[in-house]
């Protein structure tokens, strides 16, 4: 079993290396290996600090030198002190280098459609890709404070009611339920945090305050390829933090029972199970905890 493990995931690693032109000298055609590509990408997108692309990208600091300046060499970036911090440096693509990332974006949206398109089940192709791509970046997600009428907020929230409607057994409408208003979970009332997988968001918590001592957790989601990393109770710490910053020193949820997962991680970090406190017609378990 042992020796079948392994070679089932050295033959996904080879296929997966084939299937990204990784040993290619001509990434998607444009003459350059894809480790060029990358950092051109890293940069297109936004990641214009060097120390920051190394990061991201995984590599040392001797081959980001030679990838960066064969990006020079090219035309397509320049790089310069950061303005404010001698001891950093930034990189930005020039006019040549933002119509090369565009056109490595279109080829690639390309490329992932035609193999989307070939498979019977492209669903189940992304369900396994977005499990196997969120297990890999496990140490990577991080957790940022976000407008919760933003995109990546809207998305999440979206993909728990649509969960809650599934698992239910009376079914989930938000209109029913307490939905706190945007307005009750940014300071400094509250917060919503969205979890972040290269980009791609794939858990949330918010919390509902009113300016006083007393705040609620509010619709904690995990996505099902991230469950079982630890996220969820990440997000409760960081929004916990946040409730601290806001000078918040008590805090209260609920819960459905058909959510034995969230009943437990309540349970085992500090939470205390109480009396209802509202009038919502879902939840079955009420907890508080006192925040030091």
């Amino acid at each position: 079993m042992e020796h079948d493990s392994i070679s089932r995931y050295r033959r996904f690693s080879r296929a997966v290396t084939r299937q990204v032109g990784a040993l290619d000298q001509s990434f998607l055609g444009r003459g350059r290996p894809l480790g060029s590509a990358r950092v051109l990408n890293a940069i297109g997108q936004g990641r214009c600090d060097i120390a920051d692309i190394r990061a991201y990208l995984g590599l040392d600091s001797g081959l980001t030198s030679r990838l960066l300046r064969g990006l020079e060499d090219e035309g397509l970036i320049e790089t310069r002190t950061h303005p404010d911090d001698g001891r950093r440096r930034v990189a930005e693509l020039t006019p040549a280098g933002r119509a090369e990332f565009d056109a490595y974006e279109e080829l690639s949206d390309t490329a992932a459609d035609r193999f989307l398109s070939a498979h019977p089940d492209p669903d189940a192709i992304l369900a396994a890709m977005d499990f196997i791509a969120t297990a890999m970046n496990r140490h990577a997600v991080t957790i940022d404070r976000v407008d919760p009428t933003s995109t990546a907020a809207r998305y999440c929230l979206a993909r728990y009611y649509d969960e809650l409607a599934r698992r239910f057994e009376e079914g989930f409408d938000v209109a029913l339920s307490c939905d706190p208003d945007a307005s009750d979970m940014v300071p400094p009332r509250g917060a919503f945090l969205v979890a972040l997988s290269d980009g791609l968001p794939v858990g949330c918590v918010g919390l509902k305050g009113n300016g006083g001592k007393l705040g609620e957790v509010k619709r904690l989601w995990v996505a099902p390829d991230a469950r079982g990393t630890g996220l969820g109770k990440r997000l409760m710490a960081a929004i916990e933090d946040e409730a601290r910053a806001l000078s918040m020193d008590t805090l209260r949820l609920d819960t459905n029972r058909a959510l034995p997962e969230a009943y437990e991680l309540y349970n085992r970090n500090g939470w205390t199970e109480i009396d209802r406190f509202n009038d919502d017609p879902y939840p079955d378990f009420f907890f508080e905890k006192r925040l030091v």
